[in-house]
């Protein structure tokens, strides 16, 4: 199970690649936000809100990941027509 998913990355198109790298750094960039208004938070517990948009970003960051991951795969096995 694990090899094949491993071999699914390795044959990927290098658009698609491309296009997944550079989205997950996009998520990545939006994960280190998130975190330091977190850490803001933390330092000063000024208001509520900053919190609560904090842990939002970071929510919005795993899944916008964990799209970017799945849509490439099953972008590239449409294009290559196992689907």
């Amino acid at each position: 199970m694990i090899k094949n998913i491993i071999n699914n990355f390795k044959d990927l198109n290098k658009l698609t690649k491309i296009i997944m790298k550079n989205g997950l750094r996009f998520c990545s960039i939006l994960g280190i936000i998130s975190l330091i208004i977190l850490v803001t938070y933390n330092l000063s517990l000024t208001t509520p809100i900053i919190f609560s948009i904090g842990f939002i970003l970071f929510k919005l960051s795993l899944i916008f990941g964990v799209e970017f991951i799945i849509c490439g795969l099953v972008v590239d096995k449409i294009k290559a027509g196992v689907i």
